[in-house]
């Protein structure tokens, strides 16, 4: 598998502590707007509202990564430029990881209009009574302004392809689902693990030394 992708993968499991206190309370008061019944079907809904959060990463995903491809194709550039973003970007989410340094968050406010607009949609969409509802609302929910999100999608534009783009920000997506569909003790757990020192420093040192690996290829090709 291409390291971008077990990397993207990475990102989203080591980001969603910030995804507990973005959206914990969002599941959590979804779970209060499905109907009365069985754990087994709430859970179906929960994985629905998931799987459409990341159909929408991934459209998003395939979206820049197609942007990207073409802006190169027509500039006559090459990737140079865009892989040291991607570098970049990878130190900054790796400082964000270790809680060294929030600049991420910053980012948010670009998507707080476009959130404004969608937000009304999503309480039309409730209670989340059936499949179709769960899907869409979830859809809705992948607009949520999220830094880490935007950060993950900038990367994508140095993917190449609207196809690397696309799984890129899916596999970002994916890594972000045990935080967000465990719940209780195994929750806890999962928040104790990552508030660990040794663990957050070892997750954004993995980060950082992928992140300047990228930026030392990008400048291996600029030079040789």
């Amino acid at each position: 598998m291409n390291i971008d992708y077990v990397a993207a993968l990475l990102i989203g499991f080591l980001g969603s502590s910030h995804c507990l206190v973005m959206c914990g309370g969002i599941v959590a008061a979804l779970q209060f707007a499905m109907p009365a019944q069985s754990a087994w079907q709430k859970f179906r809904l929960q994985l629905l509202l998931s799987l459409g959060r990341l159909i929408t990463y991934a459209c998003f995903g395939g979206l820049v990564g197609y942007f990207g491809a073409t802006a190169m194709g027509i500039t006559g550039a090459t990737f140079i430029g865009l892989r040291l973003l991607a570098g970049l970007l990878l130190l900054a989410m790796a400082l964000y990881i270790a809680r060294l340094w929030f600049g991420l968050t910053r980012l948010e406010r670009a998507g707080q209009g476009l959130w404004r607009f969608i937000q009304p949609y999503t309480k039309r969409l409730l209670p989340l009574d059936s499949s179709g509802k769960a899907l869409s609302y979830g859809m809705l929910w992948g607009f949520l302004p999220c830094g880490l999100v935007y950060s993950t999608l900038s990367w994508s534009l140095a993917s190449g392809s609207a196809s690397s783009g696309a799984l890129i920000m899916l596999l970002f997506g994916v890594g972000t689902l045990p935080a967000l569909l465990v719940f209780g003790s195994a929750a806890n757990s999962l928040v104790k693990l990552k508030n660990q020192l040794w663990f957050r420093y070892s997750a954004a040192l993995l980060l950082a030394v992928y992140g300047i690996y990228t930026i030392w290829l990008a400048l291996h090709r600029l030079v040789f």
